[in-house]
């Protein structure tokens, strides 16, 4: 997933670290196991979804999502396992800058996101799908699913690392981040995909980024 894609300002983007909560509220506020464990398995899901949608009106997502869509129109091997390879090389980056919680939540997500998006065609089915509609509707289910995996200290690996990253370290809004590299990776697929599609694409990324860039700020999340 940008086709069919750790901490943004908006996490997808597509997630990392989160802003300290005030001391004075306390651990009390920490996140337990269940609700990381739902938060990473919804926020997956969610982005699963738009992926399906995606991939029925023919539009691309950025990230290396989207990458990993290029691939698999090009050569036809499953999306999943093209989309989990592409991101092992980020899983060192994310564990050496944003510590090995961020990193483990991140492969449990990545390896959700592939399996879900593999078995999702077996379970849903959408005779029609006007590609305005999924590209306003994916943007905003994605940029839900990312918000999801970012404010539990996830995310889907690639960019969304760097961007979360960026973030934390420069302040540089994330969403912004991620609508750069979303909208550059979907611009390479005017190779693969007609040019109405990769508008629709780039729109799509657009809604994703501006969700996040608007939901996702820094110290407005007390959660951790």
């Amino acid at each position: 997933m940008s086709s069919p894609l750790s901490r943004p300002d908006g996490p997808t983007a597509l997630p990392g670290p989160v802003a300290a909560a005030p001391a004075s509220l306390g651990p009390a506020l920490r996140h337990g196991r269940f609700e990381d464990a739902q938060a990473l398995f919804t926020g997956s899901l969610f982005v699963s979804i738009t992926l399906g949608l995606f991939a029925q009106a023919g539009l691309l997502t950025g990230s290396t999502a989207g990458l990993a869509f290029l691939l698999h129109y090009a050569t036809g091997l499953p999306f999943g396992a093209i989309f989990f390879a592409i991101n092992l090389p980020f899983y060192w980056f994310a564990w050496t800058r944003m510590g090995p919680e961020f990193t483990i939540k991140t492969f449990v997500s990545v390896a959700l996101l592939a399996l879900l998006v593999d078995i999702g065609p077996r379970f849903i089915h959408i005779d029609y799908l006007n590609p305005l509609y999924a590209a306003i509707a994916g943007g905003l289910l994605m940029g839900t699913g990312c918000l999801f995996l970012a404010r539990h200290r996830s995310s889907l690996g690639g960019a969304t690392i760097v961007s979360l990253y960026l973030q934390d370290r420069y302040g540089i809004r994330a969403g912004k981040v991620q609508m750069v590299i979303d909208c550059t990776v979907v611009l390479l697929a005017l190779w693969v995909v007609p040019l109405e599609r990769v508008a629709y694409s780039v729109l799509a990324a657009i809604v994703m980024s501006v969700f996040l860039w608007i939901s996702h700020r820094p110290g407005r999340y007390a959660g951790n």
